[in-house]
């Protein structure tokens, strides 16, 4: 069994159907992984899933049916806020959604779920 930490990204690829969403899709559907949403991601979703027109309440409820939610604690944010200040040293336009999405997968010891590539050259990252 592998663990993911899905981030934003590889969310709205499954919600459009694209190719790479279809590889979102089978590691979700194989049920035999672990897969994770951080709440900032769920949030971070839901926002583009809006803007773009699409159904939110039927991507908030393949969210919640597909993934567990991660909600950390005020160390955690912490933890998270002191990552993102580490990483911007060198990649000038990493959110801070993505440093939340690095710290979940650090905490769980999972791999990131992503086609971002401000995720290139981390060692957690599955890059589809």
């Amino acid at each position: 069994m592998s663990r993911y930490v899905i981030d934003t990204s590889a969310w709205i690829e499954y919600f459009d159907a694209s190719n790479k969403g279809h590889q979102v899709r089978k590691l979700l559907d194989e049920g035999a992984n672990e897969m994770i949403t951080n709440l900032i991601i769920c949030a971070e979703a839901i926002s583009v899933v809006k803007r773009r027109g699409w159904d939110d309440a039927e991507a908030f409820e393949q969210i919640l049916s597909h993934s567990s939610i991660f909600n950390g604690d005020i160390n955690f944010a912490r933890e998270a806020g002191l990552l993102h200040a580490e990483v911007r040293k060198s990649i000038k336009d990493f959110a801070l959604a993505d440093a939340f999405v690095l710290a979940t997968a650090r905490r769980l010891g999972a791999m990131i779920l992503t086609t971002d590539p401000h995720f290139r050259g981390f060692k957690e990252a599955v890059l589809i």
